[in-house]
């Protein structure tokens, strides 16, 4: 197994890529990589990400000593009409295409990505973690979850500022799984031919519906009705620890023996949380419901020889936050992977 950090498109610098080798890393997981640029110069919105970009994002991290593992996440604007069977569908289909071949051209494995339509949506930060660190919670009591989206907006982004007025209708289970059929009967071809594995993250939060639009994977069962819709090696999964335990129903153990045994984990977000929906907290990876060093041992039980990075540390107080609740994990992930490894 392989320690990876994920960097969000600010955070995506040369000094980042020391702070990441310094701690141990030797991979990284790049949220949204032409997303800073393109607020900064006149780039169409939609315009896929462009081999030379993705060229030299890898370059830049390796010249730092670590390697690029994977790119998260699509841009709004890359597929707004994907999520929501617009008009422009076809169109952007062309354009996620043509990033998985130049993914593949850079020597990028993996793209994760979240198929739906609320995204990540109706939690709050505040000073709830151990020695009030910043951390996440979501109460479901505490917010209307049929709160409508309003046009111009998915996946929790703004894609389209003069949007007419109005909301995005209803959307069923039915619908967003046959959205999600006919997106990887597209892009799951492509990515074979050019060695990219694609890896679907389960729904966070993994409540029933939100905003109007049914949620896909919010059990762990259904990501085996991920899988056998479109049997293909590059069909995975980008396995979020916190996620899965927020669940109503399943196990994580038992999750990552059935997907690990027919090699499906493309990737591991690391996370402890307390609490499932209607309510949880995420803590610091060494409290929780999760019993992370068992965690570390299924994973090996079952070959899994990926990357892992940590997900959605809480925060520390000092000067710098973010890095202070990443290295306190990635020291954990280390530690755990080494006790495992020299018990065999």
């Amino acid at each position: 197994m392989k320690i990876g950090l994920g960097l969000y498109p600010h955070l995506l610098t040369p000094e980042n890529y020391r702070f990441a080798a310094q701690a141990g890393v030797s991979h990284i997981v790049a949220h949204l990589p032409g997303y800073s640029k393109r607020v900064q110069r006149p780039v169409p919105a939609d315009e896929p990400w462009t081999y030379e970009e993705l060229r030299d994002l890898r370059a830049a991290m390796n010249k730092e000593g670590v390697e690029l593992a994977a790119i998260e996440n699509f841009e709004a604007h890359h597929w707004s009409d994907v999520l929501l069977d617009g008009p422009k569908k076809e169109q952007q289909m062309a354009g996620l295409q043509t990033i998985i071949r130049n993914m593949g051209k850079a020597g990028i494995p993996i793209m994760g990505y979240n198929f739906t339509i609320a995204g990540v949506w109706g939690w709050t930060k505040g000073p709830f973690g151990r020695g009030n660190a910043k951390a996440v919670r979501y109460d479901q009591s505490a917010i209307d979850p049929n709160t409508p989206m309003p046009n111009g907006m998915v996946w929790n982004m703004v894609y389209d500022e003069n949007a007419p007025p109005g909301n995005v209708g209803p959307i069923s289970s039915t619908e967003i799984w046959e959205r999600l059929e006919g997106f990887l009967k597209e892009i799951v071809p492509v990515a074979e031919e050019n060695g990219v594995k694609l890896a679907l993250h389960p729904d966070d939060p993994p409540a029933d519906s939100l905003r109007g639009a049914a949620r896909l994977v919010n059990q762990p069962h259904k990501y085996q009705r991920v899988i056998d819709l479109a049997p293909s090696p590059s069909n995975a999964l980008e396995f979020c620890l916190g996620s899965l335990q927020e669940m109503r129903e399943g196990n994580v153990y038992d999750a990552i023996e059935q997907y690990g045994r027919q090699g499906k984990i493309a990737y591991v977000h690391f996370r402890n949380v307390r609490g499932k929906v209607p309510y949880y907290q995420e803590v610091f990876v060494d409290e929780g419901d999760l019993d992370m060093i068992r965690v570390v041992m299924a994973l090996d039980a079952v070959g899994y020889d990926g990357v892992i990075i940590p997900d959605h540390t809480p925060e520390m107080s000092c000067a710098a936050p973010w890095h202070a609740g990443m290295a306190y994990a990635l020291g954990y992930i280390k530690a755990a992977m080494q006790a495992v490894e020299r018990l065999g």
